[in-house]
């Protein structure tokens, strides 16, 4: 099992390694992006299904860069990973920060939490894919972080047991929502509610929450919206936008809960809480 080998062990070497610092210098431009998966292509054929070793946002990870857009964003892009929402976050890092992420993959915004909050930080992670998951923990392990605790288990509207459609080509795009239009393999995981889970860990508070669950956004966020105490809103929320796939109007609902929104990225929505929830308009449904 590669897990037991020591960081290094997967270090890149010869053309991976000179070709993983080009990349790495590249801007985030249309030609730059043709480039890498150019480049991609080729380093994948050459490690023939082998991990690599690499550091990436301020933290040791082992990658394996062939069904998982985000592991080859780690091992060329790091640079170009969701600058602005890491930005946002960054400035709001402080002693004690707590931080959930919901649909961790392999750790990217947990561990850029944990390298940065320090060791009173408290970073929880979860992922509900059985091998993705098992990536997420050696990536922890590699960087003996104590201020992480990963759950495998998928956060959705309801306790118990799910079905997580799990995309072949990429695994990061797997949903108990959305089917890939490729098809996808279904696997049953365990589920819960995001309040259910804030509740069983002990949580007083919340600063931030990252979202990112393939178009289910809104049966994780109605819910919580609906039923979660005024102290248990996160301050912070980076949430994929997968408006096209929901059923609700998320952003109305979080505009109504004292959310307002500061950022929209290519992939994500950012809102920060401002205020108390506005109480209903006239007329309007509670």
């Amino acid at each position: 099992m590669d897990e037991a080998e020591p960081f290094g062990t997967y270090a890149p070497s010869g053309f991976v390694r000179w070709a993983v610092n080009l990349t790495r210098s590249f801007p985030d431009t249309w030609l730059a992006r043709r480039a890498v998966i150019a480049i991609r292509r080729l380093v994948v054929a050459r490690l023939g299904g082998a991990p690599v070793d690499v550091e990436a946002l301020g933290a040791r990870m082992r990658v394996r860069p062939y069904n998982n857009v985000c592991e080859k964003r780690m091992l060329f892009t790091p640079q170009t990973f969701d600058p602005r929402e890491l930005e946002i976050l960054s400035g709001r890092l402080r002693e004690g920060f707590t931080f959930i992420d919901i649909g961790a993959n392999v750790g990217a915004y947990s561990l850029f939490v944990a390298a940065r909050a320090g060791p009173s930080a408290r970073v929880l992670a979860v992922e509900p894919q059985p091998g993705i998951f098992d990536r997420l923990v050696d990536n922890i392990r590699l960087n003996s972080f104590a201020n992480i605790k990963a759950i495998a288990c998928a956060i959705a509207d309801k306790t118990g047991e799910l079905t997580l459609f799990i995309d072949a080509n990429n695994s990061g795009e797997s949903s108990v929502k959305i089917v890939a239009a490729g098809g996808a393999e279904p696997v049953r995981v365990p589920g819960r509610t995001l309040l259910d889970l804030v509740l069983d860990e002990g949580f007083s508070r919340i600063d931030a929450v990252k979202l990112d669950v393939e178009g289910a956004e809104d049966i994780v966020l109605g819910p919580y919206l609906a039923e979660a105490p005024e102290g248990l809103l996160p301050s912070l929320l980076i949430m994929e936008n997968g408006a096209e796939q929901w059923q609700v109007d998320l952003p109305r609902l979080l505009i109504r809960r004292g959310y307002r929104q500061i950022a929209s990225t290519r992939l994500n929505l950012v809102f920060e809480r401002v205020s108390a929830s506005a109480p209903d308009a006239p007329g309007e449904a509670a």
